[in-house]
């Protein structure tokens, strides 16, 4: 074997290593902000189909059990189903042991519509939400019809509460401040037997997010310890900077622009910084692209921004 031989090896296991195998992993099967990109009426010039991103979700394998979850229903849910299929395929269809739902804005929840008698036709697939989302769900068509046939069966959870998904796997949903016109909004903390991941795709702020308390919370510095506690963090990065959005001042926009997650995570020690992965962008974030000022800006100050197909072992 050739020194360049050993060399790719050596990288190959440092990626995935022997010993990962077997253990569950995170996918993530989406990056882009609820509308998609582009975004309705928002089509490339060249009509590059490779610059499409999909809407922002995570998938959750247990090669063990066969076992797989989603995290949120999008409008990209039959393109996100057919990639787990590809990764970790099942007989049955959807082959979904669970849905996790964040809240109830458009890109996180509608994918559900999927699972109706037009389309799957599913049965009993357990979707795990909050009980305002639970109860949004009930009342409110169509949904409510797919609670009514069964389709799927809403599974509450508590702020804070553990849902062990098996003897390897548990996700804990974690209430976090972003607009609640219909339900609350939480981002989740999956945890493995030997990593584990921390989801928040929408949050208003920080720093709002450290005045809250409850669960055992503590006030101050909250995103801050979340990150101690995982191994991955994927953050809220809907915005690169204010100005992205010709003509509006968008100062009061409900997301921390990622500029302000740096200067905030400024002071973490590097291998802090580097768990961090820059999720649900907007159309209008010139971070999406790879050869972008902004993103050899994130990366440069100690950041990555998700891809999707990338895998996180747990």
């Amino acid at each position: 074997m050739t020194s360049r031989h050993l060399i790719a090896l050596a990288i190959l296991l440092s990626v995935c290593p022997i010993q990962a195998q077997d253990n569950p992993y995170v996918v993530v099967l989406g990056i882009a902000q609820d509308g998609g990109v582009p975004q309705a009426g928002n089509e490339f010039e060249d009509g590059d189909s490779t610059n499409t991103r999909r809407v922002v979700s995570l998938g959750l394998v247990d090669p063990v059990s066969g076992e797989r979850w989603l995290f949120e229903a999008t409008p990209d849910f039959p393109e996100q189903l057919r990639h787990l299929d590809r990764i970790s395929p099942r007989d049955d269809n959807p082959g979904l042991d669970g849905i996790f739902l964040t809240h109830a804005h458009i890109g996180h929840y509608t994918g559900l519509m999927f699972l109706g008698h037009e389309v799957i036709g599913a049965s009993g697939i357990p979707v795990h939400a909050m009980p305002r989302m639970a109860d949004f769900l009930r009342r409110n068509g169509p949904w409510s019809q797919l609670v009514a046939f069964e389709n799927i069966l809403l599974r509450e959870m508590t702020d804070g509460e553990s849902v062990i998904l098996n003897e390897r796997i548990s996700v804990t949903p974690l209430h976090v401040p972003h607009r609640q016109e219909f339900s609350e909004v939480v981002g989740f903390r999956i945890e493995g037997p030997n990593q584990s991941v921390l989801f928040i795709p929408d949050i208003d702020s920080w720093e709002e997010w450290d005045t809250l308390t409850g669960s055992g919370r503590v006030a101050n510095g909250r995103i801050d310890n979340e990150i101690a506690l995982v191994d991955v963090a994927y953050l809220d990065a809907t915005f690169y900077a204010n100005g992205e959005i010709p003509g509006r001042d968008m100062s009061g926009f409900p997301h921390p622009f990622i500029t302000h997650s740096m200067d905030r995570f400024a002071v973490l020690p590097d291998a802090e910084k580097a768990k961090v992965r820059f999720i649900h962008l907007n159309h209008t974030n010139p971070a999406l692209w790879p050869d972008s000022e902004a993103r050899r800006t994130i990366e440069a100050n100690g950041f990555q921004v998700a891809e999707e197909g990338e895998i996180v072992h747990l």
